[in-house]
């Protein structure tokens, strides 16, 4: 058992990572957010592993750690201080604005357009994950992406260059 759940920890826990740093911006967060998962999916791991996809498993999981950590009161505490981040292949100034359109977003739009885009998830899976309705997150992607590209509107020639 720990066997299988190391094997499993070490091969996920940087899609984790990022995964969760999409929905909450903040790299130290991502790692308690990872962590929280990782703890979660290790006192389930039997339940857990007997999933057929044990990827989209361990993102539910993030998920409802990062929802349940969103409904806290302290969760809108913040703290000064220096952002580490990955290096990306994109340039730093488109990568800085569409973070701050995504941000502007409602929590449950961020996650369908991150859930949907970032991590490639079909309809069926995202609606699965977030126990909505279908038609739910194909209305909510619509909307989202409107006002995306509204909030963007101005970036055009930027984001298009």
């Amino acid at each position: 058992m720990r066997v299988d759940f190391t094997r499993f920890a070490s091969a996920s826990t940087a899609r984790l990572h990022s995964s969760a740093f999409q929905l909450c911006r903040d790299w130290h967060l991502a790692q308690d957010l990872t962590q929280a998962t990782l703890a979660k999916l290790f006192l389930s791991w039997d339940r857990a592993a007997d999933s057929d996809n044990l990827p989209a498993y361990a993102q539910k999981v993030l998920l409802r750690v990062y929802l349940d950590h969103r409904r806290r009161r302290s969760s809108t505490e913040t703290v000064p201080g220096d952002l580490r981040e990955p290096e990306y292949s994109m340039s730093p100034e488109l990568r800085i604005t569409l973070q701050d359109a995504l941000s502007r977003l409602p929590v449950r739009d961020r996650a369908i357009v991150m859930l949907r885009y970032y991590a490639d998830h079909s309809v069926e899976q995202v609606a699965q994950e977030l126990d909505v309705p279908i038609t739910v997150v194909k209305s909510q992607t619509r909307r989202s992406l409107i006002k995306l590209r509204h909030m963007l509107s101005g970036e055009r020639p930027t984001l298009f260059a």
